[in-house]
């Protein structure tokens, strides 16, 4: 059997009340497991936290952008390759293009175009949109960009030359952005150029049992007199507190095919691939998704990390939560069942199925997480696991060659 190379991420982190990610009611998730009502957030919620996170660990051009506006963004990169197309055209070069390279449909929304018939006729039109949102990468926009401005005396019959087709359908498939290659990508119109998703995201549900309560809250006109007692408006928000089980899964193999091997001059191979999971696991770690943010303040950081390094399939750990954490009768708080119940249960699983990691890494934050830290090679800090895991996935890269 194939040696395969598997990240597995599990966080165990405390959330005061807040309501990180809320239903259609406006109330926060829950889910039902080990029979009880569990706190959660949802995978998109978190994987979205993670993405905004790359802003700050990664240079702009290894990004993508997730859009609608499509035609719009590969227009301004149009126009400045060639300061002689004017806006109207560049739009157009881009929306032909982008049909090419994509095979979606790309035209006016319906909703902007009527809003367009009801205002100045002398306004701009409305540029043409795709049906549902894009996911491509800035070095992507950049290709066919150039691609549009090489055929624009005539991009209709430029782009219906086979290879210049090709070369679209080419451009819009390759030098994928560390996000595209992470979360994957999915063209409904034209299913050669989706993108599998290297990383999963699970649900973070709580360790626990737990209760959505009920805020009410009044607000002041500040412009109230003493003659006009009373709130200016009255309300209520829902929210719960939790402590969190958090697992990701990252395939790095196919994180691989889907970067590609490093290209740049004095570059080692796995560059690129060890830049990602570098990324990923700090990004997913430090990442808090901001619903309520303003209102409850709930800024926290996980209390216990066990990062794992696999040859074979991901493994969760949320079994060893099935029956819910009970807190201490007196002294309350439920970090130190959390991490008593993951320290009785992985070495139970990996024993039963074989399934031991190559390396454990274990990042950790005061005397509740102490049950955990034989678990691994205990890091004093997050950039230092960050660190150990990149190094050791491109190790193993460069093993097998």
């Amino acid at each position: 059997m194939t040696s395969r190379i598997i990240l597995d991420i599990h966080a165990l982190q405390n959330v005061p009340p807040s309501n990180l990610n809320r239903d259609d009611t406006g109330a926060p998730k829950t889910a039902v497991y080990g029979g009880v009502i569990r706190p959660r957030v949802s995978s998109q919620a978190w994987k979205r936290a993670t993405r905004r996170a790359f802003d700050d660990l990664l240079d702009a051009r290894e990004l993508g952008v997730r859009t609608k506006r499509v035609t719009e963004l590969l227009a301004d990169r149009i126009r400045a390759l060639s300061s002689e197309i004017d806006e109207v055209t560049a739009r157009e070069l881009a929306a032909e293009t982008l049909r090419t390279a994509t095979g979606s449909k790309i035209e006016v929304p319906k909703r902007r175009a009527g809003a367009k018939k009801d205002a100045d006729a002398e306004s701009p039109e409305a540029a043409p949109e795709s049906s549902y949102l894009m996911f491509l990468s800035s070095r992507q926009f950049d290709g066919l960009a150039e691609l549009a401005v090489e055929g624009a005396a005539d991009i209709k019959g430029f782009l219906k030359n086979k290879d210049n087709k090709a070369r679209a359908k080419q451009i819009a498939n390759s030098r994928h952005s560390v996000d595209i290659a992470l979360f994957g990508r999915m063209i409904a119109d034209s299913a050669d150029i989706n993108v599998d998703a290297a990383a999963q995201v699970a649900h973070a549900i709580a360790v626990h049992r737990g209760d959505t309560e009920s805020d009410y809250f009044t607000a002041v006109d500040d412009r109230n007199t003493d003659a006009e007692p009373g709130a200016g408006m009255i309300g209520t928000v829902d929210f719960n507190s939790a402590t969190l089980y958090r697992y990701a899964a990252l395939d790095v193999d196919l994180l691989e095919r889907n970067l590609g091997k490093g290209l740049r001059e004095n570059e080692a191979p796995a560059t690129p691939v060890r830049r990602a999971v570098e990324t990923f696991v700090h990004g997913f770690l430090a990442s808090l998704p901001t619903g309520k943010i303003n209102t409850f303040g709930n800024h926290t950081l996980p209390d216990a990390v066990v990062v794992k390094l696999r040859s074979a399939r991901p493994i969760s750990f949320v079994s060893a939560f099935e029956k819910p954490v009970l807190a201490d009768h007196e002294s309350g708080g439920y970090m130190e069942a959390g991490c008593a119940a993951l320290a009785d249960y992985i070495p139970e699983i990996e024993r039963a199925f074989g399934a031991e990691s190559t390396a454990t890494w274990v990042l950790r934050v005061g005397p509740n997480t102490h049950k955990i830290a034989d678990l691994g090679t205990e890091v004093a800090s997050l950039s230092a696991l960050v660190q150990s895991v990149g190094a050791a996935v491109a190790e193993r890269l460069e093993q097998r060659g």
